[in-house]
């Protein structure tokens, strides 16, 4: 079965997603749509055989197109996803799904609806060792989980249409609801902005989820340096997730306090005698792309194969704690109540 797909949005991510379904054994992108005359002209000379165009409604007309891919700015999603879902194409729309968690839920339940695939690209999830992380997690390995901690920053590259939050944070709670198979319950969060009036270029916020399981993000395009680090803690052991390495992204800790709390002596000697410092496991992490995992797991399910590693609705739960976030920043760091999609 050959999927005709048209991508829309031939910007920073767009050739990346048209290049992965034209290579494609199953596939083939038959339209790329773009405002932009550069961006066209750009796309006609490096695939000759993609019809472009200005206006979404080509596309969406052509009856050979099964799938949408959406790779526009955050606030044209809601509009361009709907107008796909009722053109009757499978959809899959780059994160956050939108800017709205009501106009998310009405997405989720027109495509529904309608039986037609919806996916949010949180390529996160298809990382290996993210992965592989998740199935330490699930296996116990590291024993009952304390705390995450996820630093994701960077110079660059600065929105105007959504603070810090929605552009970055959005990867670590897709991949915090992910790994512990919930969502939060509330959210508290600090920004600031120094560079575009109103829109955060650093936000600062703390997930309270089910468990007593606390989840501190940061979130910043405004740092000198480029990280994306996450430790996870666990009352055993403890695991790190360093995308930045990429011979050695998954490093599992065999570290702890021994005893309980009450018993840890208050001098430093007393202390460190009383930490348990085991080896520390470097994992085989199976390198790969994990855009073409994505589109891979897309295109699966156009096919009618099983998934839900993040259908429309997972995207939804993303989106409400962004809008979570967005009223804790707003009431000073006030914790808020996540609300659950419908």
């Amino acid at each position: 079965m050959m999927i005709g797909v048209a991508v829309v949005g031939a910007g920073h991510w767009g050739p990346h997603l048209i290049r992965n379904f034209n290579d494609h054994l199953s596939s083939h992108t038959l339209w790329v749509v773009d405002q932009a005359e550069t961006r066209r002209k750009a796309i006609d000379e490096r695939f000759p055989s993609v019809s472009v165009t200005a206006n979404v409604d080509d596309a969406l007309n052509d009856d050979r197109v099964d799938a949408v891919v959406i790779a526009t700015p955050t606030s044209t999603h809601s509009g361009l996803v709907k107008q796909a879902l009722e053109a009757n194409k499978h959809v899959l729309v780059e994160k956050p799904i939108t800017n709205s968690l009501d106009d998310a839920a009405e997405l989720c339940r027109l495509a529904e609806a309608s039986e037609r695939v919806l996916m949010v690209g949180h390529v996160f999830l298809f990382n290996p060792a993210i992965r592989a992380a998740k199935d330490y997690i699930d296996k116990g390995e590291l024993g009952e989980l304390k705390y995450l901690s996820m630093t994701r920053t960077n110079l660059g590259p600065v929105r105007t249409d959504v603070n810090a939050a929605w552009d970055l944070a959005s990867h670590d709670i897709s991949i915090a609801n992910y790994w512990l198979g919930d969502t939060p319950d509330s959210v508290s969060a600090s920004g600031g902005s120094w560079l575009n009036p109103g829109v955060h270029d650093v936000v600062f916020t703390t997930l309270r989820y089910p468990d007593d399981i606390m989840v501190n993000i940061e979130a910043s395009w405004l740092n000198p340096r480029k990280r994306r680090l996450i430790s996870v803690i666990g009352a055993e052991r403890m695991l790190t997730v360093d995308d930045m390495d990429l011979n050695e992204p998954l490093r599992l800790y065999d570290k702890g306090v021994v005893g309980a709390a009450s018993e840890v002596t208050d001098t430093f000697a007393g202390f460190r005698s009383q930490i348990r410092e085991g080896e520390v496991l470097i994992p085989h992490v199976t390198t790969g792309e994990p855009l073409r995992a994505e589109c891979d797991a897309f295109l699966a399910r156009i096919r009618g194969e099983e998934g839900t590693l993040s259908n429309g609705r997972a995207g939804a739960d993303v989106v409400a704690v962004l809008e979570a976030m967005d009223r804790s920043i707003a009431n000073d760091g006030a914790q808020q109540e996540v609300e659950k999609v419908k």
